[in-house]
């Protein structure tokens, strides 16, 4: 009986020791940077966390470069026709070496998430515009403006498609909406996630946006 009791207690000791490593692992590559969330991370956090260190384990081509990266946030989104993507946010200064990368790890990301489509987009932080009653008399950076960080999400979103132009339609009841343009040589590798560009900009920034390719004239 007694040798039954360390046995189990022995197994019990090991799972436990396997979780808490898991845990700490899964934590480690959420970094929450100055603009994200302060909560402990969620399940779609840890379940994206936990995909990134699978493939840094599985993926050869992947491992150097993922075993320093980190992300600051992940959230679902719903998308039109029931569907849902999935938005990671990443550091601003690991941007880079997440493009380096991006192509592939989307493909596997989304290999792990069938039912989803990934994108990712920098935490960028926006600093309000000073008023004449602001304390702070020190000039806004002009990459912390509004208009500049909904810029920079259109460029992280369809990134590494280039965008070759944008259109602002004004309705009658003064809506506004945005149609932003892409690199038609691209159309077949992203024409199915369109619809999660456009609800994933909507969701980050409260502003209507369709992305089309350009009709080539034979």
């Amino acid at each position: 009986m007694d040798g039954e009791i360390k046995d189990w207690m022995l197994t019990g000791g090991v799972t436990l020791i396997r979780t808490l490593t898991i845990k700490m692992s899964v934590n480690h590559k959420i970094l929450r940077t100055a603009n994200a969330p302060t909560t402990p991370p969620d399940e779609t956090e840890t379940s994206v966390a936990q995909a990134l260190i699978d493939l840094e384990n599985n993926v050869p081509e992947l491992k150097t470069e993922l075993r320093a990266l980190q992300i600051s946030a992940a959230r679902e989104v719903d998308v039109r026709g029931g569907k849902k993507a999935i938005v990671i946010f990443v550091p601003v200064p690991q941007l880079k070496a997440f493009r380096k990368v991006q192509q592939r790890l989307t493909r596997e990301l989304e290999k792990k998430f069938s039912d989803r489509h990934v994108v990712f987009v920098a935490q960028r932080r926006m600093l309000r515009k000073p008023t004449r009653t602001s304390r702070v008399k020190q000039k806004r950076p002009r990459n912390r403006t509004l208009t500049n960080v909904h810029e920079k999400i259109l460029e992280d979103l369809v990134f590494p498609t280039e965008i070759v132009g944008k259109r602002t339609r004004v309705a009658v009841d003064g809506s506004k909406l945005l149609k932003v343009l892409l690199d038609s040589k691209d159309a077949t590798s992203l024409e199915y996630k369109l619809d999660s560009f456009s609800s994933v900009y909507r969701r980050l920034t409260g502003k209507d946006v369709v992305f089309e390719f350009p009709v080539v004239q034979e």
